[in-house]
């Protein structure tokens, strides 16, 4: 059987693990504010009213995609693809194309950084893996000027994050839901986590502190997963009503 991720590669690694996926998904939710496209989250009103629904919504159509079969995966992109084109034409008008290619490159840059701040570093070739597979992903869905070689995502990748990022009333807003929507002191947690994984250009519009104070936990946390303890660290960090999906994101397909 023919699968739309490599059994073997890396992203399966990447993406079959609860504790790098929710470390991607707070750096994104970090940059994702500072989008300058942001008001097309705010369009359905979901993004607002229940961020941490929406972040598990598209966890599982990002692990649809690393784990299923090829035409299962071309399926679930296709239909992420048609919910697209739905708010296009409720807003009549065009989500942008540096839009699309902003959340590509943020998926391979918060899967690499997240995996190596809890994981180890990765080799040069792991890195262009996990770039082909959204290189492939963005293809299927359209979106146009996508760099070609890893490389030139590198260079392109800079370029976004100089132009395509500002500090406005909606990044305010989305920060005011997941304090909301979290709590205290599981906010503090996300705000941490940010600023292990988030770029300079990130860090400094957010205000975000330059070393994180969860830097003299990840030698207790990586213990954590060598023993299995790690669940009751994600159980703490999110509520207990995602209890369920919690568990979910550490149950990958063979």
């Amino acid at each position: 059987m023919e699968y739309f991720v490599d059994k073997n590669s890396v992203v399966r690694q990447i993406w079959g693990k609860g504790d790098t996926i929710l470390t991607i998904f707070a750096g994104a939710a970090a940059e994702f504010a500072l989008n300058k496209a942001v008001d097309w989250l705010y369009f359905t009103g979901r993004l607002p009213v229940d961020p941490l629904g929406r972040l598990f919504s598209t966890v599982s159509y990002a692990r649809a995609i690393v784990f299923s079969e090829k035409h299962a995966a071309i399926r679930a992109i296709d239909a992420m693809t048609k919910i697209h084109a739905g708010v296009e034409a409720k807003r009549g008008a065009k989500i942008p194309d540096w839009a699309y290619r902003d959340v590509l490159f943020m998926l391979i840059d918060y899967s690499i950084r997240s995996f190596e701040v809890l994981e180890r570093k990765l080799t040069a070739g792991e890195k262009k893996e996990v770039f082909q597979v959204f290189y492939r992903l963005g293809s299927r869905m359209g979106v146009k000027e996508l760099p070609e070689t890893f490389e030139a995502w590198v260079e392109m990748r800079q370029e976004h994050l100089q132009h395509h990022l500002q500090r406005t009333h909606f990044t305010d807003d989305l920060f005011t839901q997941y304090r909301k929507h979290l709590g205290l002191m599981r906010y503090r947690l996300l705000i941490e986590t940010q600023a292990l994984v988030v770029p300079q250009k990130v860090r400094e519009l957010l205000g975000l502190r330059r070393v994180s104070l969860l830097n003299p936990l990840i030698a207790a946390y990586k213990l954590a997963t060598s023993i299995r303890v790690d669940w009751l660290m994600k159980a703490l960090i999110l509520p207990s009503k995602y209890k369920s999906e919690i568990k979910a994101l550490d149950t990958a397909p063979n």
